[in-house]
């Protein structure tokens, strides 16, 4: 499909920049920031592809180049590389429990203290640190390398995925390929309090607290029309049931795993999902980027330029994401603390659901 070309095209841009070495963190303050530090601006940038609400209720916007802004319902503030940032290019973000936000970019992973940003340290020993602890947070990690940070409130421990046999045939299919099959997309804890991760080319991860399980299936990772759309995003909903970034099935997944070949797969029942759908351009929308649950367990599903599709568990019903007339591209979908709904994208800014449509966000 001519969208997963230029889908790919596009994050293939969006991964390309170096690291940067860290530096040391200071101790957490939760206070609130002055005004004084950071950016003050008239708006949010056009590149907020993702959108995070944290304790406090400031809106956080995080862009591909613009670094991230902070909305408190009154000032919008800009912070960079000039404040602390380790990187204006933005993967993710998360809050601790005690209210530090942070911000996960392929150069490394920035904690916001309130006052101010640090570089999280990296202990790459060869001693894997697996283990699933209640606060400890979760990362991407390196793009082209094989790897998941996970962080216990002093260090982020590098941790390497199992290999197995797609990567090396993939590796050996394309030689010159700038990127690693391991290379994560999304990672989600899911109800049980498993950690889940998302790669390029290889499939799904799980980590239950004993043993890194795999799961595959090529039409999960492998378009029609060829290439790989990889896993973007891992959801469970509100019955307990798994859905991996393709509209045709939902998956019921076992406690403990099997093995085969030497691997540990993960156990579950494929059951049909909402099918694929009629997108607006005529073709059957299978893939999409992103995905909630709102508070009436609705599901919102968010494709690259289709817009975004609700399932009531019966029927689906679109919502075209336009900026004019010209169809908005689209990268993820966030639920807040009041159950409003966002939409990241690429080049116009947020965009938020007013109970009929998705409308560009003007503070």
């Amino acid at each position: 499909m001519q969208h997963i070309i230029k889908l790919l095209f596009s994050q293939i841009i969006f991964l390309l920049f170096t690291c940067k070495a860290p530096t040391p963190k200071t101790p957490p303050n939760t206070e609130s920031p002055s005004l004084s530090f950071g950016d003050t601006v008239s708006a949010i940038g056009n590149e907020s592809m993702l959108v995070y609400q944290d304790k406090n209720n400031n809106y956080w916007f995080g862009t591909i180049s613009q670094g991230v802004y902070r909305y408190d319902g009154k000032h919008i503030l800009r912070y960079t590389t000039k404040h602390g940032l380790v990187s204006n290019r933005i993967w993710a973000i998360q809050e601790d429990k005690s209210g530090n936000v942070y911000f996960d970019t392929q150069e490394g992973v920035s904690k916001y203290d309130g006052q101010s940003f640090t570089t999280l340290p990296v202990n790459d020993a060869a001693t894997q640190e697996w283990k699933l602890e209640p606060d400890d947070l979760w990362f991407n990690g390196n793009w082209y390398e094989n790897g998941v940070y996970r962080y216990d409130g002093k260090t982020l421990h590098q941790l390497e995925l199992p290999e197995n046999p797609l990567a090396d045939q993939l590796k050996a299919n394309f030689p010159n390929m700038t990127w690693s099959p391991y290379g994560i997309y999304t990672h989600y804890t899911d109800q049980q309090g498993n950690i889940w991760f998302g790669t390029s080319n290889v499939g799904l991860y799980r980590f239950d607290g004993k043993t890194v399980s795999w799961l595959y299936e090529n039409h999960l990772t492998d378009t029609p029309n060829g290439g790989s759309f990889g896993i973007r995003s891992i959801f469970q909903d509100h019955t307990g049931k798994f859905w991996f970034c393709n509209t045709r099935y939902r998956y019921d997944i076992s406690p403990g795993d099997s093995t085969a070949n030497g691997m540990h797969l993960v156990p579950y029942t494929k059951e049909a999902g909402t099918g694929p759908i009629n997108a607006a351009n005529g073709q059957d929308l299978i893939y999409f980027m992103s995905i909630t649950e709102d508070d009436n367990h609705n599901l919102w599903m968010l494709t690259y330029e289709e817009g975004v599709y609700r399932y009531d568990g019966k029927t689906v019903t679109h919502y075209p994401v336009k900026d004019g007339d010209i169809d908005v591209t689209l990268y993820s979908i966030f639920k807040d603390n009041r159950g409003d709904l966002w939409v990241g994208t690429h080049q116009v800014g947020p965009y938020k659901f007013n109970g009929k449509s998705f409308e560009k966000f003007k503070p």
